[in-house]
């Protein structure tokens, strides 16, 4: 249990949170539920402060909550020794046993051994963002939270089996120290400021944090994903940075700060990754003491039968800056990445990084050696601070992909602002035509004005060092995606809006285009 004598402003109430009609939420203003075959493990928000610790009841017995803020708002739910592939009714409890909302259902994943016949998960990025802030030209810089609420709400009827929230939940970025422009002096009035010599939990940060994230987080999600497994991957924007490198600062890897700020954001907000047998519990960023017992918060598993597994990762934490010797993520990561992508007893294996693979802007921090130079990439001017090392490591997992033939070698990943789909025949002396690597861009939920032409004035293109066959390329348009794995194949469903289009437009939305693409064993 948390201390008490460190409450931070318990007298605030949140507003409740938005759900359906048809299902009374009661005093939860946000939950968040992640599953595996046999465990689930649920992050929740309350609009009351709870003074004793709630509790989860599922399978005929009562899991106590355990507090993840100083408040008493934020509790963790972790519920082990399930049935595979089982649906369950869950309800939450307080002190005294009394409904805190009504009961849902959620249903665990189907065991290792098992073969399912399908499986549908639904992707988006960069979800974030305050409604409240706004652009250079005067335009609200992000869709509104309704707006939002309403491409989740139509992704959601296509009934996926898991989300992936691939990275950028949150835009607040520090600027080591210096506020940006946009975060005027009325919104830092209602936020606070971050005092960066104090802890994030159990002094006033943590109510700036509260203020910034419940804005961003629990007020988009609500109780809308509570029956579906989500996973949310964190990308540099969710440790309050952007990617940048200058004379003046180097943002990545995160400073101790930015680190605990986006530890003590999934900690409070949205849950860690579930074990999974065959990725190691002592991974970097696993198995913390203040976390569920052997969850992992950078590295993680979507494990799904026989018939799928998806391998996330974040591509921002444990970045380094040691030249030819650098890599993006850890070895131990790289390690467990390669020898899951050699698992043939497993139909599909795929990729999730936070970081996308086949495309580029000439930021600082991507795969890539391209420097930008006006609209166009190229490599007769130097990137100053990029890792040659980056580079390596992207063609050691695209090789490690493509090596499988059984296997369709997929990248499914984040940041971009975009909606793509490209086909890697080569990258650098690597000849992939056997077995051509793919990369999908799924797109943004949240844009608003910050596309990669404004940014970056330019869209992202394909840099020098990769020739691709561009199915799609980068469409800067609001959009999710949906993908269907079968034994034989996965589907892949594209869905596109525009902020110039009517909203109840976004209630029929209809895949834009499809794409098949068979395994070849």
């Amino acid at each position: 249990m948390l201390r008490r004598d460190l409450l931070l402003g318990s007298a605030a109430t949140l507003a409740p949170a938005a759900a359906a009609p048809s299902w009374d939420a009661g005093k939860l203003f946000h939950l968040l539920p992640t599953v595996s075959d046999r465990r689930l493990l649920i992050k929740a928000t309350f609009t009351e402060r709870q003074s004793r610790p709630p509790s989860l009841r599922v399978a005929g017995r009562l899991v106590t909550g355990k507090q993840t803020d100083y408040r008493g708002s934020c509790w963790s739910f972790d519920a082990d020794g399930l049935e595979p592939a089982r649906p369950y009714e869950l309800q939450l409890l307080d002190a005294a046993k009394k409904p805190l909302c009504a009961p849902w259902t959620l249903k665990t994943f189907p065991a290792p051994g098992d073969q399912p016949k399908n499986f549908r998960l639904l992707v988006y990025t960069c979800a974030g963002g305050d409604e409240r802030l706004m652009a250079a030209n005067g335009k609200p810089n992000n869709l509104s939270l309704a707006q939002r609420g309403r491409l989740l709400d139509r992704a959601m009827t296509f009934s996926p089996d898991a989300v992936i929230a691939n990275g950028d939940h949150i835009y607040w970025d520090l600027k080591q120290g210096d506020y940006p422009p946009r975060l005027d002096g009325k919104l830092l009035g209602l936020t606070g400021k971050f005092q960066r010599d104090q802890p994030v939990l159990g002094t006033p940060n943590e109510d700036v944090l509260r203020t910034v994230a419940d804005q961003q987080i629990a007020r988009l999600y609500g109780t809308r994903f509570r029956g579906v497994p989500v996973f949310f991957l964190q990308d540099d924007h969710d440790y309050f940075e952007n990617d940048d490198a200058n004379d003046r600062m180097v943002t990545y890897p995160p400073d101790h700060f930015m680190l605990q700020l986006g530890r003590a954001t999934r900690r409070m907000y949205y849950p860690e990754f579930l074990p999974d047998a065959q990725r190691p519990v002592g991974l970097p960023g696993a198995s913390a003491s203040d976390t569920p017992a052997a969850t992992g918060e950078a590295f993680g598993t979507i494990r799904f039968g026989s018939l799928a597994e998806v391998l996330l990762y974040d591509c921002r934490r444990y970045l380094t800056l040691a030249g030819p010797n650098a890599v993006v993520i850890p070895r131990e990561a790289e390690n467990w990445i390669t020898r899951r992508l050699a698992d043939t007893k497993v139909d599909h294996v795929i990729q999730a990084p936070s970081l996308p693979p086949a495309w580029s802007c000439g930021k600082w921090g991507d795969w890539y050696p391209d420097a930008r130079v006006g609209d166009k990439l190229t490599l007769d001017k130097a990137k100053p601070y990029w890792q040659s090392g980056w580079l390596a490591q992207h063609d050691r997992l695209m090789k490690a992909a493509s090596d499988v033939r059984t296997h369709i070698p997929l990248f499914v990943s984040g940041d971009m602002h975009s909606i793509a789909e490209g086909h890697i025949r080569r990258s650098g002396k690597l000849d992939f035509r056997a077995n051509p690597v793919i990369s999908m861009l799924p797109g943004p939920i949240g844009t608003g004005e910050n596309w990669p032409s404004g940014s970056r004035g330019m869209r992202a293109v394909v840099p020098h060092h990769l020739e691709m066959d561009e199915k799609q390329a980068c469409l800067e348009e609001d959009g999710f995606l949906i993908l269907d794995f079968l034994p034989t194949k996965i589907v892949a469903k594209f869905f596109r809006w525009q902020r110039s289009l009517a909203d109840a437009t976004i209630d029929t939305l209809q895949p834009y285009r499809e794409s098949e693409i068979p395994r070849q064993g």
